[in-house]
Protein backbone atom coordinates (compact mmCIF):
# COMPACT_ATOMS: atom_id res chain seq x y z
CA UNK A 1 0.00 0.00 0.00
CA UNK A 2 1.29 3.45 -0.91
CA UNK A 3 1.76 6.03 1.86
CA UNK A 4 -1.20 8.39 2.21
CA UNK A 5 -3.49 6.06 0.26
CA UNK A 6 -7.09 6.14 1.47
CA UNK A 7 -8.28 2.84 2.88
CA UNK A 8 -11.10 1.75 5.15
CA UNK A 9 -8.59 1.86 7.99
CA UNK A 10 -7.53 5.48 7.37
CA UNK A 11 -10.93 6.95 6.58
CA UNK A 12 -12.76 7.92 9.73
CA UNK A 13 -16.15 8.59 11.23
CA UNK A 14 -16.81 11.10 13.96
CA UNK A 15 -19.52 10.52 16.56
CA UNK A 16 -20.61 13.49 18.69
CA UNK A 17 -22.53 12.63 21.85
CA UNK A 18 -23.86 15.29 24.15
CA UNK A 19 -25.83 15.89 27.29
CA UNK A 20 -26.97 19.51 27.45
CA UNK A 21 -29.23 21.13 30.03
CA UNK A 22 -32.69 22.02 28.70
CA UNK A 23 -34.54 23.11 31.84
CA UNK A 24 -34.59 26.84 31.11
CA UNK A 25 -35.73 28.42 27.81
CA UNK A 26 -32.21 29.80 27.21
CA UNK A 27 -30.73 26.31 27.68
CA UNK A 28 -33.22 24.79 25.24
CA UNK A 29 -32.35 27.47 22.70
CA UNK A 30 -28.61 26.81 23.14
CA UNK A 31 -29.13 23.05 22.73
CA UNK A 32 -31.19 23.63 19.57
CA UNK A 33 -28.51 25.94 18.15
CA UNK A 34 -25.88 23.28 18.86
CA UNK A 35 -27.89 20.55 17.09
CA UNK A 36 -28.51 22.88 14.13
CA UNK A 37 -24.79 23.70 13.98
CA UNK A 38 -24.00 20.00 13.82
CA UNK A 39 -26.45 19.59 10.93
CA UNK A 40 -24.90 22.61 9.17
CA UNK A 41 -21.47 20.97 9.58
CA UNK A 42 -22.73 17.87 7.75
CA UNK A 43 -23.57 15.63 10.69
CA UNK A 44 -26.58 13.31 10.63
CA UNK A 45 -28.66 12.50 13.68
CA UNK A 46 -28.15 8.88 14.76
CA UNK A 47 -30.15 9.36 17.97
CA UNK A 48 -31.48 12.47 19.65
CA UNK A 49 -28.17 13.45 21.31
CA UNK A 50 -25.88 11.44 19.03
CA UNK A 51 -24.71 12.78 15.68
CA UNK A 52 -22.46 11.12 13.10
CA UNK A 53 -20.30 12.42 10.25
CA UNK A 54 -17.76 10.99 7.86
CA UNK A 55 -14.35 12.69 7.87
CA UNK A 56 -11.54 11.93 5.45
CA UNK A 57 -8.74 11.42 7.96
CA UNK A 58 -6.94 12.75 11.02
CA UNK A 59 -6.50 16.31 9.72
CA UNK A 60 -10.15 16.61 8.72
CA UNK A 61 -11.18 15.12 12.07
CA UNK A 62 -9.11 17.68 13.98
CA UNK A 63 -10.51 20.55 11.92
CA UNK A 64 -14.08 19.36 12.48
CA UNK A 65 -13.40 18.88 16.21
CA UNK A 66 -12.42 22.56 16.46
CA UNK A 67 -15.65 23.58 14.71
CA UNK A 68 -17.73 21.47 17.10
CA UNK A 69 -15.82 22.93 20.04
CA UNK A 70 -16.64 26.48 18.93
CA UNK A 71 -20.34 25.56 18.58
CA UNK A 72 -20.54 23.85 21.99
CA UNK A 73 -22.76 25.64 24.55
CA UNK A 74 -21.18 26.86 27.79
CA UNK A 75 -23.17 24.37 29.89
CA UNK A 76 -23.36 20.61 29.42
CA UNK A 77 -21.01 17.94 28.16
CA UNK A 78 -19.95 16.96 24.64
CA UNK A 79 -17.90 13.88 23.82
CA UNK A 80 -16.42 13.00 20.44
CA UNK A 81 -15.52 9.49 19.39
CA UNK A 82 -13.57 8.58 16.24
CA UNK A 83 -13.58 5.22 14.51
CA UNK A 84 -12.48 3.83 11.17
CA UNK A 85 -14.60 3.11 8.14
CA UNK A 86 -14.03 -0.61 8.70
CA UNK A 87 -15.34 -0.33 12.27
CA UNK A 88 -18.37 1.62 11.00
CA UNK A 89 -19.30 -1.35 8.78
CA UNK A 90 -19.49 -3.56 11.88
CA UNK A 91 -22.02 -1.48 13.83
CA UNK A 92 -25.00 -3.62 14.83
CA UNK A 93 -28.33 -1.78 14.79
CA UNK A 94 -31.49 -3.25 16.31
CA UNK A 95 -34.83 -1.48 15.87
CA UNK A 96 -38.02 -2.84 17.40
CA UNK A 97 -36.20 -6.09 18.15
CA UNK A 98 -35.18 -6.62 14.52
CA UNK A 99 -31.56 -6.48 13.40
CA UNK A 100 -31.10 -3.96 10.61
CA UNK A 101 -28.86 -4.41 7.55
CA UNK A 102 -25.21 -3.49 8.01
CA UNK A 103 -24.24 0.15 7.55
CA UNK A 104 -23.31 1.08 4.01
CA UNK A 105 -20.25 3.25 3.61
CA UNK A 106 -20.58 6.23 1.28
CA UNK A 107 -19.40 5.66 -2.25
CA UNK A 108 -16.37 7.49 -3.62
CA UNK A 109 -18.69 9.67 -5.68
CA UNK A 110 -20.54 10.74 -2.53
CA UNK A 111 -17.30 11.49 -0.68
CA UNK A 112 -15.75 13.77 -3.26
Amino acid sequence: MQPGMLTGYRMMWMLVMFDLPVTEPEERAAATRFRNNLLDLGFEMAQFSVYLRYVGGKEAAESMTKKVEVATPLAGEVQILFFTDKQYEKIVTIKTRARQPANQNPSQFTLF
